[in-house]
């Protein structure tokens, strides 16, 4: 490790950070998990929180309980007031920048109204900053919750068509468990996970149970579960090589897929 360590150093100080040796021999360097312990769930905005408390309070009562044998950040979408903010936005010919931001309020707004909700339990919002507190929080009542939205606000990547932000909640939410080295990653949605086409709309949908990014690309189901930009970033990921995703309106499918079962559908990165 002394050598390896020494080689990167130099390369470091002696290349550009492109070069080719230099970028092998820093992917070779181990990663620090930081949180390995932790599960990130995301409860969808449009699929569960804007549905309101028949929705809502069920989901609460889970995580609650949840919380006694798992250690839970907990991100929050935007969900229908950010499509809104979004089509007047892009009306107006904003950039993707601005609209990042406006979908960003959104996500908070409930990730506000999430805490409230698990506030008397002791689980309280954090952002920004307050990130730094989260594995204190997790010591002491085993959750937190978060805003799902990537901080990116003006820097955000612009989309290749058209000025909807590509990195959206489902993106920020992955992101977070990737970077903190989080042991699962469970996205709460309205259905009972990936289908062949959408089975709001179309009732010859069939369900998939597991399914890895390259097939779903081939497949055209790219954005039919997850936003787009999540796939890529789960395929190059390091720690977070699968993520699943459950129907958080059926009561237990939340506490079964934290206890490992296969529920919904599982996405892999190979």
């Amino acid at each position: 490790m002394a050598n390896t360590t020494a080689e990167l150093d130099a390369l470091l100080m002696q290349r550009s950070l492109t070069d080719a040796e230099l970028l092998a021999a820093a992917d070779a360097s181990a990663d620090f998990r930081i949180l390995p312990d932790a599960t990130v769930i995301k409860i969808g905005g449009q699929s569960v929180i804007d549905r309101g408390r028949a929705a809502l309070y069920p989901l609460v009562d889970e995580i609650v309980a949840a919380r006694a044998k798992h250690k839970l950040l907990i991100g929050t979408g935007a969900g229908t007031r950010a499509r809104h903010l979004y089509s007047i936005a892009a009306g107006l010919n904003l950039p993707a920048g601005v609209l990042s931001q406006l979908g960003a309020s959104v996500a908070d707004q409930n990730a506000a109204m999430l805490g409230q909700l698990l506030a008397k339990h002791g689980i309280s919002m954090v952002d920004g900053a307050g990130m730094s507190a989260v594995p204190l929080y997790l010591e002491q009542v085993n959750g937190v919750v978060f805003s799902g939205m990537p901080p990116y606000g003006l820097w955000t990547r612009p989309a290749p068509v058209g000025v909807i932000p590509p990195y959206r909640t489902d993106a920020g939410c992955f992101l977070l468990a990737e970077q903190f080295g989080c042991k699962a990653m469970i996205y709460v949605k309205d259905e009972n996970g990936l289908f062949t086409a959408n089975p709001k709309t179309d009732k010859s949908a069939t369900f998939i149970p597991k399914i890895s990014v390259d097939e779903m690309l081939s497949r055209g189901l790219a954005d039919s579960i997850l936003e787009f930009p999540m796939l890529d970033l789960l395929k190059k990921a390091r720690h977070v090589r699968e993520v699943q995703v459950v129907n958080g309106l059926v009561p237990g499918n939340l506490t079964r897929a934290l206890a490992g079962e296969h529920v919904g559908t599982i996405i892999t990165a190979s």
